[in-house]
């Protein structure tokens, strides 16, 4: 009876050992669940509760979804980690915060390959179809709660530094944004100076003075055709174009009152990050902004970035400010308009620039 233990043991050597030639000579390596990819396990708090399991896109790349009680629905959360976290679990790194556009989502952040880099942590969060990184002033549109603002600022940062390794100071933090979410940097940045020590707006909205940039958001407001579309690199399947804004909103529902009238847009005009009191709480970050101007929505916000790159000027804040035209001086893919096609070597073009800065901060 001893024996047949070790019979079904040679056995299963033998199986074994089996398989592991033939994957050799198909040039494939038997799956184990213990090589399979698994991200840190993050813990609920500030307010996010995680619903589900992560989604795996690689061993250094996953989307938890939460909720909030701040917004309505579920939002994800895209997040890419240096190849060497998990080898040294000692080691902290900076972080960069990835605003995607209108139309777009979490999942644009994978459009820009130099966003998933070995020196950086990179979070991608939910900003909303049409959410403007901004706290709706009507919090009863079908969209319902909508604080997009305190999400990110007040929920997804500490929950990222809680869980990650982070160097959570401003020195390590950056923020970077195109298009819409181009808004979103530059005003998080002056909203939250104590967060933030990098910030770039890449063709972005960044100029409520302009009115045909406040006419960008009422469009994506009221869902205009083609308002915006470029901003995301997501498809609706079949019709190769980008996906819808979401139900129809109020055009007051952002930013109240976007017209001139008896002080009515009131609120368009805090919140401009092109406002010289706003612009000058950016003071001592290290900030950048990019734009093009090969088709009708780059060429205003060419415009936007040339005001704000002039007021920084004169009020003696330094910026880099690359305007990349009609795209040939940035990139082959690259037609200077508003497109992924731009915004992806620009990001790219930044990135180390990032890193410098990053390594001397220490």
């Amino acid at each position: 009876m001893s024996s047949l233990p070790r019979t079904r043991r040679h056995l299963k050597t033998a199986l074994v050992a089996a398989a592991l030639t033939v994957s050799a000579l198909l040039g494939t390596a038997p799956a184990h669940a213990d090589t399979e990819p698994t991200p840190p396990a993050l813990t609920d708090g500030f307010g996010l509760t995680q619903v589900g399991a992560p989604e795996l896109h690689s061993a250094t790349d996953f989307t938890i979804t939460v909720t909030t009680p701040q917004l309505s629905g579920t939002h994800k959360i895209r997040i890419f980690l240096p190849s060497g976290y998990a080898a040294d679990p000692t080691k902290h790194w900076p972080v960069a915060y990835f605003l995607h556009g209108a139309a777009g989502n979490p999942d644009d952040a994978a459009a820009a390959p130099a966003l998933h880099n070995d020196s950086m942590i990179t979070v991608a969060p939910d900003g909303g179809l049409k959410g403007w990184y901004a706290n709706w002033v009507m919090q009863n549109t079908m969209l319902g709660a909508a604080n997009w603002r305190t999400f990110h600022l007040d929920q997804v940062i500490p929950f990222i530094d809680a869980n990650l390794r982070t160097l959570p100071d401003r020195a390590h933090r950056a923020v970077i944004g195109l298009s819409m979410g181009g808004y979103g940097a530059l005003r998080y940045a002056e909203n939250r100076p104590d967060l933030f020590g990098h910030t770039v707006s890449l063709s972005g909205g960044i100029d409520f003075g302009m009115g045909v940039i406040r006419g960008a958001v009422l469009a994506t407001e009221l869902n205009l055709p083609g308002a915006m579309c470029g901003a995301s690199s997501s498809t609706v399947p079949g019709t190769g174009k980008c996906t819808v804004d979401g139900p129809v909103v109020d055009s007051d529902a952002i930013f109240g009152s976007p017209y001139p009238v008896f002080n009515a847009d009131h609120i368009w005009n805090e919140v401009n990050p092109a406002d010289p009191a706003n612009l000058a709480k950016l003071r001592g970050d290290d900030i950048a902004l990019y734009s093009g101007n090969g088709d009708a929505i780059d060429l205003f916000t060419e415009g936007a970035s040339n005001t704000v790159k002039s007021r920084l000027d004169q009020l003696g804040i330094p910026s880099r400010y690359i305007d990349y035209t009609n795209g040939a001086s940035l990139s082959p893919t690259c037609n200077g308009g508003h497109n992924y096609g731009c915004w992806a070597p620009a990001i790219a073009d930044y990135i180390p620039h990032l890193q410098a800065a990053f390594a001397a901060a220490g």
